[in-house]
């Protein structure tokens, strides 16, 4: 069957089950018409002054009695420096279980230790918004017994909520952690900041381990995972190296190019009709990105705007801009920048909060669908405005789907900011190897040699053409690319399908087809 993109979607895969294909970005999205939740907590009961505290790991994972098939979850507010899920892993590897599902909320380059045991079998499914590294390499490859599902931050919780993931074990890791299990990324030597990817596990999984480094007397306030979620407690030596948080996609670009793209991305957003005082904004990951808040805080010192929120992952330059006063709030649900902890910790106008807070499409209450303005980056975007963040130059899984689709779905105006080339390959195709982002809600794609504006936001480009801005149509930016860069050579793919990119509904956008040349 095909979906509303054209996209060969299968109707049935083994170990997956049955496949819903997408069809638009609100069509099962209505209101009043959202799938019933049939999931409920699971109960779990304590004798009074029973001892939480597990003298390891493995002690804790053994009283969670871990079986064949089971589904283990975790978070990655550490990013590049998560040091607990390998450890897990390792330890259920010595137990002997087998044919794990593995729902992390992301997977980074901490993880390529995976590897081995994807090629062993022992992990046969994976779910998250992220798979980067040599893990991306070896599913790419098609080592994967089932496909990956790459799913958005919201699509997560979604699938949480209505049983797509079923977690039988979380192991979380906590920069602070008490007795009973009240836990905290913003204080402690590897303070990471906010804990919002966590909530859902926590409240959700049959069996909770909280895994800490710095154990605080009773009660460990502030806390973002509660005492009545969690089963185990276990201190460790190190959960990990939080300085690895910020990395190249986290950090304010500082090529000239790039610059130059957010300072156009800056100029979009100040003649867009919505840089007033009470918006709200978001920037994603991404050097470009991040770098267009360096523009628009001078843009709105210079105005003297004062914005409503910002949301998403927050770094230390929007902790800045709350302090200014350029905006009243900031709601955190991951903190790109182990610094912005102490904000969190003692600025009562940041916010953490939980990801089905910030971007599950299935509540009525949605951060990003009160969203004004979102910058997103990309890997390849096409003459359609459909955005690939997940696949690499040769069709490798190297990318996040994180909250890209869901704040592009939410928000008044949607700026993807990239290069119109990378090295000698163009970034502007006739259609991306994966959509990620319908183009349905992309608003404006900016490169250094021009904007180019949805068709179907007229008064957006005539606005932008009267303050001076170089509005040129998709197709022949791209034309004038190609030139330069000639049209490169079909990926060389196979014809088993090693991912399946769900859209924040739960339905199927693209799918993801082995590499021959990997592996």
């Amino acid at each position: 069957m095909k979906n509303a993109l054209g996209v060969e979607i299968p109707e049935y895969i083994e170990g997956i089950g049955e496949l819903q294909p997408y069809q638009g970005v609100w069509k099962s999205i209505i209101e009043d018409e959202v799938p019933a939740t049939n999931i409920s907590r699971t109960l779990k009961a304590k004798k009074a002054h029973t001892s939480k505290v597990c003298s390891s790991l493995k002690e804790a994972i053994e009283k969670c009695k871990p079986f064949d098939g089971m589904t283990v979850t975790c978070h990655h507010h550490l990013r590049g420096g998560d040091g607990v899920l390998m450890q897990a892993i390792e330890i259920l590897d010595e137990m002997g279980i087998k044919d794990i599902t593995l729902a992390s909320s992301s997977l980074t380059s901490a993880h390529d230790g995976l590897v081995p045991y994807v090629e062993k079998g022992m992990i046969t499914k994976i779910f998250s918004s992220g798979i980067r590294g040599a893990l991306g390499d070896i599913i790419s490859a098609g080592k994967l017994k089932y496909p990956a599902i790459i799913h958005s931050h919201g699509g997560r919780v979604r699938d949480f909520l209505t049983g797509r993931i079923k977690p039988d074990l979380s192991v979380l890791a906590a920069s602070a952690a008490d007795e009973e299990g009240n836990a905290t990324g913003s204080h402690g030597p590897s303070a990471f900041g906010s804990m919002g990817y966590a909530d859902i596990d926590a409240r959700y999984s049959k069996n909770v381990i909280i895994v800490t480094d710095n154990m605080v007397e009773y009660p460990c306030v502030p806390s973002t995972v509660r005492q009545h979620f969690v089963d185990y407690v276990v201190k460790i030596d190190s959960i990990g190296d939080a300085s690895k948080i910020a990395s190249g996609t986290t950090r304010i670009t500082s090529s000239p190019m790039d610059l130059r793209i957010a300072r156009i991305g800056a100029t979009v957003i100040e003649h867009s009709g919505l840089f007033k005082d009470g918006m709200s904004f978001q920037v994603g990951a991404g050097g470009a990105s991040l770098a267009v808040a360096k523009f628009l805080r001078d843009d709105m010192k210079r105005k003297s705007i004062q914005g409503s929120f910002m949301i998403g992952g927050v770094t230390s330059y929007g902790v800045d801009m709350l302090e200014e006063g350029l905006f009243k709030a900031i709601f955190d649900v991951q903190s790109f920048d182990a610094a912005v902890s102490t904000s969190v910790l003692n600025n009562p106008k940041h916010v953490e909060i939980t990801c089905d807070q910030y971007a599950n499409p299935n509540n009525c209450g949605a951060m990003t669908n009160k969203l004004d303005v979102v910058v997103l980056g990309a890997l390849e975007v096409d003459v359609d405005f459909n955005v690939n963040v997940i696949t690499g130059s040769s069709g490798e899984i190297r990318g996040a789907s994180g909250g890209h689709s869901d704040t592009a779905s939410g928000a008044n105006l949607s700026v993807i900011v990239c290069p119109s080339f990378r090295g000698r390959l163009p970034i502007i195709m006739d259609r991306v190897h994966t959509v990620v982002t319908p183009g349905e809600s992309v608003d404006v794609i900016v490169t250094e040699r021009g904007v180019c504006v949805n068709p179907a936001k007229p008064n957006l480009a005539a606005a932008l053409k009267k303050a001076g801005l170089n509005v040129v149509d998709i197709r022949d930016l791209k034309k004038e690319v190609d030139s330069m860069t000639g049209v490169p050579a079909p990926k060389q793919l196979g014809d088993k399908i090693v991912a399946l990119v769900e859209y924040r509904d739960g339905t199927i956008i693209d799918v993801i087809k082995n590499v021959t040349n990997l592996g």
